[in-house]
């Protein structure tokens, strides 16, 4: 029988790495794990990434782990509800400065688990921290987390967690802004459009909220507005307009008003003349619609500073969970209102 001989080529190693860059093995090591602790040039810093992209060379996560005694993932759970665009640029930037701080962002997606069942998947896994949107997660999840090893649990969402760190999300101040601008434009009978989307309540109930104490103690009327973000939907709802007597409405985000605003427009309804319309987040979009569309402006929180909060923990695992109310909120007027 004949046989072929075939060569399998070697599996770059950080030695390979330091003599092609000319440094020795702890300083590509010091480099590609970018630690701060040892001063080195900035250089030398680009021969060695230079000669890790020429050879192919990937450090071994499993292996820098067992040198730091943990991991360097950082899992982030994919958001049980619909996201809008604000949402995902503060996502993609927290991705980015996570990485420059050397840790491995592993977005996971957990259909059909919640809470602290869906806490036991995610420990699984064996992150150094874990960044949790929205509500759900409970005590017992944070705790299952450190145990299997994570130094960080942060939560984002409108209340805090026991053992957590906690970026507290303040929804009401987004509807107070909007309902206090429709009042000081002369508007008494407001609507506020409620989402049909499954867990958009833990956002828009407190929207709803905020718009009610706004209006505490004015003559003026909240009136809720249940909505399917369909075309169907929005356009019943504007087929009842005329008979409802509302001169305003808070529809919840700005993707809920462009679609409420062209249903109401197919009806006949003049806008701002009969109804003013304000949504929120302030999307490029918004700006394009005529008339241009109102909304509550919406500051998350940098990427950069919540990077910053997960670094600290992790390098500091036993230090007192921080909480820091974020979610800043003022209202762009345009032609819409």
């Amino acid at each position: 029988m004949r046989s072929v001989m075939v060569q399998i080529p070697n599996t770059p190693t950080s030695a390979d790495v330091a003599r092609l860059a000319g440094v020795s093995r702890a300083t590509v090591s010091y480099v590609l794990n970018n630690t701060s602790a040892v001063r080195i040039s900035e250089a030398t810093r680009r021969r060695v990434h230079e000669a890790a992209r020429e050879l192919g060379y990937v450090p071994h996560a499993a292996a820098r782990s067992l040198r730091a005694g943990h991991s360097r993932m950082v899992l982030m759970p994919a958001p049980a509800i619909p996201v809008g665009p604000l949402y995902s640029r503060f996502l993609n930037e927290l991705q980015w400065a996570l990485g420059r701080l050397d840790y491995t962002v592993v977005q996971y997606g957990s259909v059909g688990l919640e809470g602290d069942e869906a806490a036991r998947a995610w420990a699984e896994l064996r992150p150094v921290a874990v960044l949790v949107p929205g509500a759900g997660l409970g005590p017992q999840g944070v705790a299952v987390l450190k145990r299997s090893g994570a130094r960080a649990v942060v939560t984002l969402g409108p209340g805090r967690v026991e053992g957590a760190h906690a970026l507290l999300m303040d929804h009401d101040a987004v509807g107070h802004c909007a309902g206090a601008h429709l009042y000081a434009r002369g508007r008494r009978r407001i609507g506020v459009v409620l989402p049909g989307e499954p867990g958009l309540e833990v956002y828009s109930r407190p929207r709803l909220a905020g718009v009610r104490e706004s209006l505490r103690g004015t003559d003026a009327t909240v009136t809720e507005l249940p909505l399917a973000y369909t075309e169907e939907a929005a356009a019943e709802l504007a087929a009842r307009w005329t008979g409802s007597g509302l001169d305003a409405v808070f529809a919840y985000n700005d993707e809920y008003a462009m679609l409420l605003m062209r249903a109401l427009q197919d009806e006949g309804v003049r806008i701002p003349e009969d109804v003013a319309v304000i949504g929120a987040d302030d999307l490029v979009l918004g700006r394009l619609l005529r008339p241009r569309l109102s909304t509550v402006h919406i500051e998350l929180p940098s990427g950069q500073d919540l990077a910053e909060l997960v670094d600290r923990a992790v390098r500091d695992p036993g230090g007192e969970p921080e909480v820091h109310t974020v979610l800043g909120a003022s209202v762009i007027r345009r032609e819409s209102s």
